[in-house]
């Protein structure tokens, strides 16, 4: 029964394998320079680290604006339909990343210092990472939509293992610039691997995929907006209120529950190509039978994950890191359970499911009125309750969304069979 289980699924688990290797080699890289800013600077220089990261992934995200996620899906449908249009899709992809890059690159530079103050210096250190991660992204998305998993595990682990050697140095030697610097050292280095394991393409515009990419780019970069602005936007709040020790503990938290998600994350990468190609071929009933079954499991799977992280997490943070051991790490740990919780089934369906079968539409609308919503409720509770407020308005943000755009997904779906 388990060998016939075993290869009813041997792609999924082989591709998840290939995929958690892969993450291993690239976010791990990330979470090193992490854990080591923790351990080796004090608390307010980690606290305006993050702070600095957070803006820089804002305008990352208006640089990449979905254009990764789309390459993804047009990758796995051109891949089945039209070979000629997938050579063209990196060349085009890369055009609209570069010159949404220039953009945001110049505003930040002209109207940085008005905002930022004192921290402006340090979003400089990090602005080559507006063109390094989308771009990095965008290969990720070519190599997931071919299912190029086992190599994109390969390059990963190698540029993995080989920044090792210069990211502590980097960070023991200078500290908060050099934790900037390990950042735009190993992007580059990934960005450079990358671009030599994938050679098919025409450097030729090709309007038509150009336009069916940036179309779908921009629904779902709008959709991504409007979930920043109710699940990320909380740290830059913090930041402009100058709660900058809270955010060094609210952050811990953040990045370890985000290392824990990692595998559904993978396995809504995973299952993306496959979906995608089943809406392709109109199998619209098939898609709802495993919509109902991933729904049930990880379900499941979220109130285990919530179980053991309120028994074990702590424990883990008290030996490891015990300066954020107090009495604000639990007043932040308890909310960010649920938070995450969640995060472990929607990790997985909504990339997975709803935005490889074509409905990131339906997380635009969504996310923008519920990001207003979550931005105004922040600065309301910060009123009464202080900080913590903020990150209690992200959580109520988080179940709100979470029930509208699953239920309304699934009736699109039943009403297609």
């Amino acid at each position: 029964m388990l060998t016939y289980k075993y290869y009813q699924h041997k792609e999924t688990i082989h591709n998840f394998i290939w995929r958690a290797l892969q993450i291993g080699g690239k976010q791990g890289i990330t979470f090193l320079i992490f854990i080591l800013c923790a351990k080796l600077l004090i608390p307010y220089d980690f606290g305006i680290y993050n702070y600095v990261l957070a803006i820089v992934f804002l305008l990352i995200m208006f640089a990449d604006f979905g254009i990764s996620t789309a390459t993804s899906k047009y990758v796995a449908e051109y891949n089945v339909t039209d070979k000629e249009k997938l050579k063209s899709v990196l060349f085009n992809s890369g055009i609209i990343i570069l010159g949404l890059t220039i953009i945001i690159s110049l505003i930040t530079i002209l109207f940085g210092k008005f905002y930022l103050g004192d921290k402006y210096i340090y979003v400089l250190y990090l602005l080559p990472l507006i063109f390094l991660i989308p771009m990095t992204s965008l290969y990720d998305g070519i190599y997931r939509g071919l299912k190029k998993f086992k190599y994109l595990s390969i390059i990963s682990i190698i540029v993995g293992v080989f920044s090792f050697s210069f990211v502590y140095v980097l960070i023991k030697q200078y500290g908060l610039i050099g934790a900037l610097i390990s950042q735009n050292l190993f992007y580059f280095i990934l960005f450079l691997a990358l671009a030599l394991g994938y050679r098919e393409f025409h450097l030729k515009i090709n309007k038509g995929v150009m336009r069916e990419i940036g179309r779908y780019a921009f629904v779902y970069g709008i959709a991504v907006f409007g979930y920043f602005l109710f699940s990320r936007i909380d740290i830059l709040i913090l930041g402009h209120f100058n709660y900058i020790n809270e955010i060094a503990t609210y952050e811990l938290i953040n990045k370890i529950f985000l290392v824990l998600l990692v595998p559904f994350a993978i396995i809504g990468q995973i299952v993306a190509p496959n979906f995608a190609r089943d809406y392709a071929l109109k199998k619209y009933e098939l898609i709802y039978k495993k919509l109902k079954k991933y729904t049930i499991f990880f379900i499941m799977v979220a109130l285990i994950f919530a179980l053991l992280t309120y028994l074990i997490l702590p424990i883990g943070v008290k030996i490891l890191f015990s300066n954020y051991y107090t009495p604000l790490f639990f007043m932040i740990f308890y909310p960010c359970i649920i938070i995450y919780s969640i995060h472990v089934y929607v990790t997985a369906i909504n990339a997975g499911i709803i935005v490889s079968t074509g409905y990131a539409k339906l997380m635009t609308s969504l996310n923008i009125y519920l990001g207003i919503f979550n931005l105004i409720l922040s600065l309301i509770l910060l009123n009464f309750l202080g900080f913590i407020g903020i990150i209690y308005a992200t959580l109520i943000s988080h179940i709100i969304g979470t029930l509208f755009l699953h239920i309304r997904y699934y009736s699109k779906i039943k009403k297609l069979i």
